[in-house]
């Protein structure tokens, strides 16, 4: 139970974070209350819906089930209770740059240690072993990672020190000084699979060429574990985790921007929304993007993380969002479709590197919902979102509908979508479009206080990575804590319900490096 008599918590933000953070101190016994600058919940996990079509605009690859399931567990439930998951066969669909005389065919990925490995070997000889000692690797390493380093809160360095984790110190310290890229190179010839275990990184907010081979983990997850589906996009997720709050007694107020987390003698009082109302509290839980929180509504002596710390730091790339309504089927494309250019580390220096500039032609990814939900498009008709990595730089542009965005952010999506047409086979893709909006880095930055306009919150960089990534507390405000893709543990859905139990942790002072026991509360 709170130490405060007052029990009143205020969580800014209902993106997946906000929303976890705000059933489990229900749950707690808090009496919560979470606020929302926009008028519809889910932050980057949105959702559009238009003429018939209803797009995500945020997550589409349900990774990582078992951070699903213990969150639902925490809270008395389960994932298969609350969601309807689909597995997806083929996991993913690969495309390769197409030279002016071939185009390769596609490449189906399969999850499933027999049918990755398979693949491997029938497109490289010799790499199918390689790829079964890789993920052995991969799984030992996300054992590792849920065990000891995702659910810490690091007030300490006991977890890091624990006899365990020291005795494998001698196969970590290579994983932690190489780059992905480099360790996949070492072992894979062929670009396309070097570029099949490469591209995780993206999730990550990185580039290959500088997170760390750590981050192998991934490969685990989609090869290995295999790639889900909710039923009705990821829009039910939120949904989902929504219900969760709301039965544990949170109160969701939209259209509530907070503008001031309020103090007295560096300890939390309650914070002061744009109409200039005070809402008390003994307890705030920021969800919002980490550097607007820091340097926007605090006071700059109160500021753990002032703007020359975050002068120092890489953000995950910007997001060019293509939402494409189609007429017509489009058997070309999978569910989830990479295309990969030929090359692969000039693409990350343009996004990355500066002079940044928007990648062309782009590696990028697509995702056809349609493919597996028929209730996401009219019928005879398909849902595309595209999602192109670019540079984080609001000056870029914003987007809009049915072409109306800023010129260099339209001239893009019409590059990608001829790319798309290009390299997937399919001429008439551009003719056939019925619905289209953008979403670029501009709106990423003025919709949601994105610092410069990243897509996703911190790079995954070695220095930015478990301990050396934002704590979960302000170290200048008492009562003060934070969750979501920029605080620990990172980037993603399943971080962000693993950072809402970072702060339950906290406040209970449980330092261990593990998940909760289930359920939260007894």
């Amino acid at each position: 139970m709170p130490e405060d008599d007052s029990g009143a918590a205020i969580v800014i933000g209902a993106g997946i974070a906000g929303l976890a953070t705000a059933a489990l101190l229900g749950a707690e016994g808090w009496q919560v209350t979470v606020l929302e600058a926009r008028h519809e919940v889910g932050g980057r996990a949105g959702s559009w819906e238009h003429e018939g079509f209803r797009f995500d605009t945020g997550p589409s690859w349900y990774l990582m089930p078992e951070v699903f399931d213990h969150f639902f567990r925490l809270l008395g439930t389960s994932a298969e209770r609350e969601l309807d998951l689909v597995p997806l066969d083929p996991a993913y669909r690969v495309y390769s740059q197409p030279s002016p005389q071939h185009r390769l065919p596609p490449t189906d990925v399969r999850s499933g240690r027999d049918a990755a490995t398979g693949l491997f070997e029938r497109i490289e000889p010799g790499a199918g072993a390689k790829l079964d000692a890789y993920l052995d690797s991969a799984a030992d390493a996300y054992e590792l990672s849920v065990s000891r380093f995702l659910y810490d809160t690091y007030e300490t360095t006991a977890g890091l020190r624990d006899p365990v984790l020291l005795r494998r110190s001698g196969r970590l310290a290579p994983l932690l000084t190489r780059s992905l890229a480099s360790h996949v190179e070492r072992r894979f010839t062929d670009p396309r699979l070097r570029q099949i275990l490469g591209y995780p990184a993206v999730f990550l907010g990185g580039s290959p060429y500088s997170v760390p081979s750590l981050y192998h983990l991934m490969s685990h997850l989609d090869l290995d574990d295999g790639v889900l589906y909710p039923r009705g996009g990821f829009t039910e997720v939120i949904a989902a985790v929504r219900r969760l709050a709301i039965a544990n007694g949170a109160t969701i107020r939209t259209g509530c921007e907070v503008v001031e987390i309020t103090t007295t003698d560096a300890a939390v009082t309650g914070v002061r929304l744009s109409d200039g109302r005070g809402i008390p509290a003994s307890l705030v839980v920021s969800t919002a993007d980490l550097h607007h929180t820091e340097t926007a509504l605090l006071p700059p002596h109160l500021q753990s993380y002032p703007e020359k710390w975050w002068a120092k730091r890489t953000p995950s790339p910007g997001a060019l969002l293509v939402l494409l309504g189609v007429d017509g089927e489009l058997p070309q494309l999978a569910h989830h479709t990479l295309l990969f250019a030929e090359d692969w580390r000039a693409n990350f220096d343009d996004i990355f590197q500066e002079p940044s500039r928007i990648p062309a032609p782009a590696s990028l990814y697509v995702c056809r919902p349609s493919a597996t939900d028929p209730h996401v498009a009219p019928s005879g008709h398909e849902n595309l979102f595209v999602l192109v990595p670019i540079p984080a730089d609001p000056g870029i542009g914003r987007g809009g509908i049915d072409g109306d965005g800023d010129a260099a952010v339209e001239t893009a999506a019409d590059r990608v979508i001829q790319q798309i047409s290009d390299w997937c086979g399919i001429p008439d893709l551009a003719d056939r479009i019925v619905v289209r909006r953008t979403i670029a880095p501009g709106d990423f930055a003025a919709d949601l206080h994105s610092w410069r306009g990243n897509a996703l919150g911190l790079a995954h960089t070695l220095g930015q990575s478990a301990m050396f990534r934002p704590r979960n507390a302000s170290r200048k405000v008492r009562g003060l804590s934070y969750a979501g893709g920029s605080a620990l543990p990172g980037i993603g859905l399943p971080m962000c319900l693993i950072s809402a139990e970072l702060v339950l942790k906290r406040l209970r002072g449980d330092r261990t490096p593990g998940p909760l026991p289930e359920p939260a509360r007894v």
